[in-house]
């Protein structure tokens, strides 16, 4: 069995500074934390089964309807929700990308087919993605922007591939947990196309938006009934916590956290690609609040021997040793991670 493997193991690199996990740099509002403390006191009753109060909270604060919203125990727990409701042979996967895609395919017994994104291209998803689609596939997934390398899907490129997926009855899954911290998030985002499409099903999460990663808490928005029924059968029972979906309830009134945590991110962002090229790493212009980078082969060693842990990419499938994240921090953090990635590229040059 293939090890899991992601960012923010924060129990095996202790007292380090991590900038391996991409989560809200202003961390989890205080709201949120008394309201899990205030929940504290249901936590001898069973939890809300369907979470309809939470559901209807995020169809308000997405603009959907509450038929819409499925929730689950962190988006990864929806994707393996979805995929045993729909039970695929056939799906395809971008690479690099989210490893819980292929992870929750595979768990199916799913045949899986990658698109391969390339350097060469600026690992941009394009239009010849589309003569990819064919008839054999019974789902597709992508995201959006995706993760590692924070490229953005244009609007009118997702629709078109949308639209094709209907005509060859795939289901498209868009993950757009990101997308929170794009400037334009309306401008990317399906949800308008949510009630036209009943082959669309988008992916959103609690974590990155409200730093909330050890709460464990995702939606799906679909307008298919069918398959949210099929899904609402294929998950357990209580699967989202009393403590969860009072957590979820009170970090959707944090919009001015929100905004305030998405404007640290757009200058920081800007702050460290600027010094990362200035020192001499390859950056790419990812648009989420995380940065995708290369840069010497033993990097990763180098910065944890400093304290700090980047996201060695070398496990996704499509890269190599050589490749980096690192997530958007405050800055007096982002000013700690230059100083080390400045001795990192003084080191490699010695």
């Amino acid at each position: 069995m293939t090890k899991h493997i992601h960012g923010g193991d924060v129990y095996k690199y202790r007292n380090c500074l991590d900038f391996s996990a991409n989560l809200n740099p202003l961390g989890t509002p205080e709201s949120v934390k008394k309201a899990i403390c205030d929940s504290l006191d249901h936590i001898a009753e069973y939890p809300q089964v369907g979470s309809e109060l939470l559901r209807e909270k995020i169809a308000e604060y997405e603009g959907v309807k509450t038929e819409e919203v499925i929730c689950g125990n962190g988006a990864a727990e929806v994707i393996f929700t979805l995929c045993r409701a729909v039970n695929p042979k056939k799906a395809l996967i971008p690479a690099p990308t989210f490893a819980e895609y292929g992870q929750a395919l595979s768990s199916t017994g799913c045949e899986l087919e990658y698109y391969m994104l390339t350097e060469n291209e600026g690992f941009m998803l394009g239009e010849a993605y589309l003569d990819i689609l064919h008839k054999g596939l019974d789902m597709a997934f992508l995201c959006n922007p995706n993760n590692p390398t924070g490229m953005l899907i244009p609007h009118r490129l997702l629709k078109k591939i949308l639209e094709k997926s209907r005509k060859l009855g795939i289901l498209l899954v868009v993950d757009e947990c990101f997308l929170d911290f794009v400037k334009e998030p309306q401008e990317y985002s399906l949800k308008r196309s949510l009630s036209g499409f009943d082959n669309l099903f988008i992916l959103k999460a609690f974590t990155k938006r409200y730093a909330m990663a050890g709460v464990r808490l995702g939606y799906g928005l679909c307008s298919n009934r069918v398959l949210l029924d099929k899904m609402e059968q294929n998950v357990q029972p209580w699967n989202v916590s009393t403590m969860a979906q009072a957590a979820g309830i009170q970090a959707l009134s944090e919009t001015e956290y929100v905004e305030k945590g998405r404007q640290l991110v757009f200058r920081e962002s800007q702050w460290l690609k600027e010094e990362m090229t200035r020192i001499g790493y390859k950056v790419f212009p990812s648009e989420a609040n995380y940065i995708f980078f290369k840069g010497p082969e033993e990097l990763f060693d180098f910065c944890l021997r400093k304290r700090i842990v980047i996201r060695d990419c070398s496990n996704y499938p499509g890269l190599t040793k050589g490749y980096y994240r690192i997530a958007v921090k405050k800055h007096e953090e982002n000013v700690k991670l230059i100083e080390v990635l400045e001795g990192g590229i003084v080191w490699q040059k010695q």
